[in-house]
């Protein structure tokens, strides 16, 4: 059977850290597990270092998931978000997916944390967009076999859509599988910004990946949020 790397990137994430790593240990006792961090000025290192390996690595998302990679001993590694909850079940279809050597990766079906119908609206199409473009993003937890992702050379070095990128060319590679275990993600995003504004908003930002735009102007833009919400002018009406 496969040993299997867990790969947490960081920064500044003490709020929800010590929740995730508890619950990875819990539910996955015999996967190696490592955080890298890329810089965080809070308490999440500190806090990491009681459950995981601690390696550091320069900020961005590609750069720590490879750094992590580097040291990682498994001959799958498995890449989560500090801010998603992954189902107990994933770890045997994952095992199960890859006895199939035509398999190079996958990801699991996503869910969040919050039920509303824009969320489950996104959630639905992320699942089709996976099942039918074999686009599978972060927040679905990646995982990918250990040969495949040294012969590809890890995560392109992009400031944005690493992930995008990456199952795109592992798509070129061999077959993808989207696991019935569920990924809960953090809708906190969402939720500050509005869920049909952050669903077009990332749509936006997909477009312009695929036009060619330069990446780190992409992450940059998203960075700075979505468009803000048209407000009703409050002036006083004037009558002739």
């Amino acid at each position: 059977m496969n040993q299997v790397s867990i790969i947490v990137p960081v920064l500044d994430e003490e709020a929800t850290i010590e929740a995730a790593l508890s619950r990875l240990c819990r539910d996955f006792p015999g996967c190696e597990l490592i955080v890298v961090d890329g810089g965080s000025t809070d308490a999440t290192v500190d806090i990491a270092a009681l459950h995981a390996t601690v390696v550091h690595s320069a900020r961005g998302r590609a750069r720590q998931m490879n750094e992590g990679a580097r040291h990682a001993g498994g001959d799958v590694l498995w890449f989560v978000h500090a801010d998603t909850a992954v189902a107990p079940a994933a770890l045997g279809q994952i095992h199960a997916c890859l006895s199939d050597p035509a398999v190079v990766g996958g990801g699991l079906t996503i869910r969040f944390d919050r039920r509303t119908p824009g969320l489950d609206y996104l959630a639905w199409t992320s699942n089709a967009r996976a099942r039918r473009l074999h686009h599978i993003f972060g927040d679905q937890a990646m995982f990918i076999r250990r040969t495949v992702f040294e012969e590809l050379g890890g995560f392109p070095d992009l400031a944005i859509m690493e992930d995008l990128e990456m199952s795109r060319r592992l798509h070129r590679r061999g077959r993808l599988c989207l696991l019935p275990a569920v990924s809960t993600a953090s809708s906190r995003r969402f939720t500050a910004h509005g869920t049909w504004r952050m669903i077009a908003f990332m749509q936006y930002l997909k477009l312009l990946y695929f036009a060619g735009v330069e990446p780190e102007s992409i992450r940059a833009r998203y960075a700075a949020g979505p468009w803000p919400a048209r407000r009703r002018s409050t002036a006083p009406h004037t009558h002739a």
